[in-house]
């Protein structure tokens, strides 16, 4: 946790080198986290005198880290006054850090697939445009007796997904070659940084977007429910 980079743990077998990694995206993917992000913002808004919005709108909003979630809540004139956005900004952050874990919770399934992972030796990894010291924690809160091989999420001086950068530092931790490696996401934020990494791509649909933007952003394969992905990552 040192490196300035990443949160990681080590690995348990050199043999994984030659094993499948799975990179999950964290919001949308592992946890349903929309309404306490769409709560802190909506907070934040009210706190301004600015109108709120709906879940729903959220879904749209969220997916490429704080700044432009703030940008796109802000009503359309003001999205280009630094001092309110900064100000919302700095409430939101406030409000989503007391309560991030109020109604989050990892969608059905999901700890039985990565225990299934840890399970076979396929290695598990989060690559999120969260801000990285809230991906390592809710990592750690939600699935304390997983073991990932990385987590990895958004800081200053590392550029955000869909940039290749936190998949490539994920590969190189763990000395898995790309071709072997499947990136697991549900927007086209993560079918474009799978992409953009030379890795497989799954879009899954219990998450926030739609399965047509998956498709519109060449979804190697589309995941219905926890089961299909599954059959998916040990086919």
């Amino acid at each position: 946790m040192g490196d300035g980079f990443s949160h990681w743990l080590p690995i348990r077998d050199k043999r994984n080198q030659q094993q499948k990694l799975v990179l999950f995206d964290l919001d949308g993917t592992l946890i349903d986290s929309i309404d306490d992000l769409a709560d802190s913002t909506n907070y934040a808004l009210q706190e301004c005198g600015l109108p709120l919005h709906t879940v729903e709108e959220y879904k749209y909003f969220v997916g490429n880290s704080v700044d432009p979630l703030i940008r796109r809540a802000l009503p359309k004139e003001d999205q280009d006054n630094q001092e309110l956005f900064d100000r919302v900004k700095k409430i939101y952050l406030s409000r989503y850090a007391a309560h991030s874990k109020d109604k989050t919770k990892p969608y059905p399934g999901i700890a039985n697939l990565l225990s299934q992972c840890n399970k076979e030796g396929v290695l598990i990894a989060v690559v999120s445009n969260k801000p990285d010291d809230i991906t390592a924690d809710v990592v750690r809160y939600y699935f304390p007796q997983i073991h990932f091989a990385a987590t990895m999420g958004q800081k200053e001086g590392i550029p955000k997904k869909p940039d290749p950068a936190g998949v490539r530092e994920v590969l190189r931790l763990t000395g898995i070659d790309p071709k072997d490696s499947l990136y697991v996401g549900d927007t086209w934020v993560d079918m474009q940084t799978a992409q953009n990494s030379g890795v497989k791509s799954c879009g899954v649909l219990w998450g926030f977007r739609t399965r047509q933007e998956l498709e519109d952003n060449h979804a190697d394969d589309i995941a219905a429910n926890v089961k299909e992905l599954t059959e998916i990552i040990f086919k």
